[in-house]
């Protein structure tokens, strides 16, 4: 099994900055792809960002330019930086991850977090 669990949410005024993460433990050793995924009420969860282990990168064309998700291997860790928030990116945010690279940027990843909430709001 694959523990995730998320840091790094909170409230934000539009045109600002967070950086999210997520800590992976457990069984890991063939983690491959890992992401970011958001959920708003009454809304279906949608991929954000999302990386395989080589770097590979994907991104929802709402969050490109804005958002960067990275990589620490060594520490088991994935980040998303988010820019130039708007009202719109408020949400739950989940870190994911499966050991079979082709669930990139799936919603069927096999491992959640239990989510962290980002409020952007003056």
């Amino acid at each position: 099994q694959v523990q995730l669990v998320e840091s790094g949410g909170g409230l934000v005024q539009p045109g600002g900055s967070l950086r999210l993460s997520c800590a992976a433990s457990g069984s890991i050793f063939n983690i491959n792809p890992m992401g970011w995924y958001r959920q708003t009420p009454g809304k279906q969860r949608e991929a954000v960002a999302t990386i395989t282990g080589d770097g590979s990168t994907t991104y929802a064309d709402s969050v490109k330019g804005r958002f960067t998700i990275s990589r620490d291997n060594a520490k088991n860790t994935v980040y998303l930086q988010m820019n130039i928030l708007n009202p719109e990116d408020t949400a739950v945010y989940y870190c994911a991850a499966d050991v079979r690279v082709e669930k990139i940027f799936s919603l069927s990843m096999d491992y959640w977090g239990k989510g962290t909430l980002v409020t952007v709001s003056s």
